[in-house]
């Protein structure tokens, strides 16, 4: 019997703040997300549903299962993991490696070596996350960089990148939202677009940070302090707790034997990057057409043979399946939270405050909380937008400031939350685990968040 997947959203007030600080105390209490999100899910279900919630759960989980952009998210994440395992198994990725580590010759040198190479990958954040950590986790080990600096490294070159750069997947969907919530007019949604990048401020200063911090001008602090002195000191890059992540890439180990290219690595990648402007930024559609033509070029020059190639792309899924999940979850609260009404709820309750003069701030300060406690920084948008849109018409306020903030916010949203699908992305590309990552690298998106909301106040 197919599943009724019609949602009856409903305004419960202060309540529907209870299902997200639910999961933000257990993720900080028992380090473990995957569990926190689910606990949330259930409370948020229960308000709603009472004893019908069993039913209900169902009936969310497999509505959530449903979601394009979940499916896409899955389909992406998946065929990047293979692509990871075809690299790793053919040793091209420690060729590309070896290459890199030929021009590093400091610890400083290696941190703006993957600096860069996270703003070369700017068309797709999911791109960022995956590749650059697994490609140059093996440089910044042999520098005594902690696993922890390197994903706060790749994560403030992920969505921050693709943001301000407007060749990206990011400026194509939100341009395209603009135009539907008529804060461009059709056809202009991505000129309108990056008539606002100047104004997003989190993502300019998140990814300016990552040298200052690098270098010293900016102090280590807090977690990402006590990973650095282990890493450094005790020689152990890697976290404790992160040993199964790193295991789990370690089952994809190179073919013995093999005769390493690093063009087998550089070509695919570039090709990745080439397909997904060829697609109109349709970052799906590049990753099938990559993993194609690299499995092709494998078997072709019979790197691998077919039964080797199949069971490598298989296994390369498989290390993507733990950080899914979380991905799952964080779906299934999004959808939870959309049902509450909590987004509308908390725009409702701030319309009072807002002017021509404060709208940026407070649309800064505001969605940027949502989209740190959700972990949607898409998905809430989607439905806050029309309601920005209206109070950027009815207040006079600067349309290109009010995007900026708006942009600022869901950039905030992906970089800080505990998470957040690039936070789990990155952590899992790096070998440290999701809460790891995130409690290092929080201090210093909250002190970029700061700087936002001045900045903010002194524009406006």
């Amino acid at each position: 019997m197919p599943v009724e997947t019609s949602v009856e959203l409903v305004n419960s007030g202060a309540i529907s703040f209870l299902p997200t600080l639910l999961v933000l105390i257990m993720a900080v209490l028992i380090r473990r997300p995957i569990e926190a999100l689910f606990s949330g899910v259930v409370v948020g279900i229960f308000i709603l549903h009472g004893s019908k919630t069993i039913s209900a759960l169902s009936e969310t989980a497999i509505r959530t299962m449903q979601d394009e952009d979940l499916i896409w998210i899955i389909l992406v994440c998946g065929g990047m993991g293979a692509l990871i395992g075809l690299f790793l198994r053919t040793g091209s990725l420690y060729a590309f490696m070896d290459k890199v580590s030929n021009h590093v010759e400091t610890r400083f040198g290696a941190i703006l070596a993957t600096w860069f190479m996270g703003i070369l990958l700017f068309v797709d954040d999911y791109l960022n996350s995956i590749t650059v950590g697994a490609a140059m986790s093996h440089i910044t080990d042999k520098f005594k960089i902690s696993r922890e600096m390197l994903a706060y490294i790749v994560d403030s070159t992920a969505a921050p990148v693709s943001v301000i750069i407007p060749i990206s997947t990011w400026a194509v969907f939100f341009g395209t939202i603009l135009e539907n919530v008529n804060l461009a007019t059709e056809g202009e949604g991505l000129s309108v677009y990056i008539s606002a990048i100047p104004y997003m401020l989190y993502p300019w200063i998140a990814v300016f940070m990552v040298p200052l911090v690098a270098s010293g001008k900016i102090p280590l602090i807090g977690p990402m302090k006590k990973a650095e002195h282990r890493a450094i000191v005790d020689g152990q890059p890697l976290p404790i707790g992160g040993e199964h992540i790193h295991g789990a890439k370690q089952a994809i180990v190179e073919r013995k034997g093999v005769k390493r290219t690093g063009w087998l690595f550089s070509l695919p990648l570039i090709g990745l990057v080439g397909f997904t402007l060829y697609f109109d930024m349709e970052f799906l559609h590049a990753t099938l057409a990559t993993l194609a033509l690299t499995t092709s070029i494998i078997l072709t020059f019979r790197v691998l043979d077919m039964h080797d190639t199949f069971d490598t792309l298989l296994n390369g899924f498989k290390t993507m399946i733990d950080p899914l999940l979380t991905i799952i979850c964080a779906f299934m609260l999004k959808d939870v939270n959309d049902q509450l009404g909590l987004t509308n709820y908390i725009l409702e309750i701030s319309k009072v405050y807002m002017t021509a003069e404060t709208l940026p701030f407070i649309v800064f300060f505001i969605m940027g909380l949502i989209a740190f406690a959700t972990g949607s920084s898409w998905g809430v948008f989607v439905i806050a937008l029309p309601i920005i849109s209206e109070l950027t018409a009815s207040t006079g306020a600067n349309v290109s400031l009010v995007i900026g903030a708006t942009l600022s916010a869901s950039t905030f949203g992906s970089h800080a939350c505990l998470y957040a699908d690039a936070t789990v992305l990155t952590a899992q590309s790096c070998g440290t685990s999701t809460i790891q990552h995130a409690f290092t690298q929080l201090p210093y998106a909250i002190m970029a968040a700061i700087l936002t909301l001045i900045g903010f106040a002194l524009i406006t």
